[in-house]
């Protein structure tokens, strides 16, 4: 085959170098394709366990609440994005009730557009993310789960909480090369109001295909830090991991 397109194919999950049949792709590239998007669908559709994995975060140690949207279906959620960035009241009134003690970062978790992403990825992540964050004395509270959940809900929990910064763990659209992405996005002085220019987001988790759970934590303990040290995020904090040296021994976090 001279084609250099099918060379090409060992190095992206593009569909490229397809083939033909006639004047239709071939049957395997045909059913390769319907089952890609078969699983993208499920993704969107597929119900959250989001008591089995609070179950899970409690048998690693690690405190949780469950809040809730008002969204009650996954056709609302996809309906109505607007209702996805914002609490109940029940759940706005139970954080207004908690006292969260200046942490440093309120972290959340849902399960956005593929819970398929969640349950696959979710736990291992967080488990990466959270032994970063305590090997620098880095505070973070209760971690929240919330179905059902848009990026922007992050302000509203981080202000509650009085959090320095609000990171945010959310199921990424699914595409036809990858139904089971996660993406983190953070955001400094997290506030209802916030536009998507305050916030900086670390995309693709899901390994081995994608960046891994320890690259992920990495990049979102350097950002953390420089967040909290410079007092901003966004567009105004780029993502220089590469090219500066390594932190400084004094943490930046509270002291215990």
């Amino acid at each position: 085959m001279t084609d250099p397109w099918f060379a090409l194919r060992r190095f992206t999950q593009a569909r490229i170098g397809l083939g033909r049949a006639g004047h239709a792709v071939p049957t395997e590239a045909l059913l390769d394709f319907q089952l890609a998007h078969a699983q993208a669908r499920d993704a969107v559709h597929f119900p959250w366990d989001i008591e089995g994995f609070a179950e899970s975060l409690r048998e690693m140690g690690e405190d949780c609440l469950i809040l809730r949207t008002p969204i009650r279906s996954r056709a609302e959620y996809l309906r109505r994005p607007d209702r996805g960035r914002v609490l109940d009241s029940d759940s706005r009134t139970r954080l207004d009730d908690m006292d969260g003690g200046g942490m440093d970062v309120a972290l959340i978790v849902t399960n956005g557009l593929s819970s398929t992403a969640v349950e696959r990825h979710g736990l291992p992540l967080l488990e990466a993310v959270i032994g970063r964050y305590r090997s620098r004395r880095i505070q973070v509270g209760p971690i929240s789960l919330v179905e059902n959940g848009r990026v922007a809900l992050s302000d509203e929990i981080g202000f509650a909480l009085g959090a320095r910064v609000a990171v945010i763990v959310v199921g990424e659209r699914p595409g036809l090369s990858a139904a089971d992405s996660l993406g983190i996005y953070f955001a400094y002085a997290p506030r209802p109001g916030n536009s998507d220019a305050q916030r900086n987001c670390i995309s693709n988790i899901r390994p081995p295909e994608g960046l891994s759970y320890e690259a992920a934590a990495a990049k979102l303990l350097y950002l953390t830090e420089e967040a909290m040290r410079r007092r901003l995020s966004g567009v105004a904090l780029k993502d220089e991991l590469d090219t500066v040296l390594p932190p400084s021994p004094e943490p930046l976090g509270l002291k215990k």
